[in-house]
């Protein structure tokens, strides 16, 4: 089998052309759910995740301030029966409505602002009412946050592609249990579907829009 490298991919033109930010934003976290943010659980408290978590916290209160949709969501399921073939024990033991686990950190949740949704797949737009959501809110650009970056995070990124959105992904605010696939599955979207980014350069641009606006 033919090995391709970055060169190669260059060559092809992968990554050639960005996606650029457009006028009004809306920001998806993914999956920030105890679950993943709390070490007494058997998948949480990597340190990516936990850095992840604390950058989409900064990063939100500017969103909130200048009045950009948030969207929030967690994995939970009433038994077994109603779940994908999840090959993680302990997503088939503890994601689970009532959970513990199943709460968002409050570190990234606001109730009174957020729109949270409950998912059942690894993209947060797979069955939920996000994309209506950010149709009402006239959302061109979507900031994809959370949790697992080879997971979750690629899922939900390669979905808002699909959409139609421009499709902004802050490295800093993604996280994953190990660097690699972190970092391979951020390359590896980021030749296709998105820009990749940091939290401040989002920030920048948060605050351009609420400027703009006011």
């Amino acid at each position: 089998m033919t090995s391709f490298s970055n060169a190669d991919y260059a060559k092809r033109s992968y990554g050639e052309i960005p996606v650029g930010y457009g006028a009004r934003p809306g920001i998806v976290v993914v999956d920030f759910q105890k679950a993943f943010t709390e070490d007494r659980f058997p998948l949480g408290g990597a340190p990516l995740i936990m850095r992840g978590l604390e950058n989409t916290a900064r990063l939100l209160e500017v969103a909130r301030r200048n009045n950009i949709p948030v969207a929030s969501c967690y994995t939970a399921y009433k038994d077994e029966g109603d779940m994908p073939h999840w090959k993680i024990s302990a997503v088939r033991e503890q994601f689970r409505h009532e959970h513990p686990g199943s709460e968002l950190d409050p570190a990234i949740y606001d109730p009174d602002y957020d729109v949270k949704v409950c998912k059942t797949g690894p993209s947060i737009f797979f069955q939920t009412p996000v994309v209506p959501f950010f149709i009402r809110q006239r959302v061109d650009t979507v900031i994809v946050t959370g949790c697992t970056t080879s997971g979750c995070i690629r899922a939900s990124s390669i979905d808002s592609f699909q959409y139609g959105f421009r499709t902004i992904v802050p490295e800093d605010c993604v996280g994953d249990h190990e660097e690699q696939p972190h970092l391979d599955n951020l390359r590896d979207i980021s030749r296709r579907y998105v820009d990749q980014t940091t939290s401040d350069e989002v920030i920048d641009y948060f605050d351009r829009v609420g400027r703009r606006n006011a």
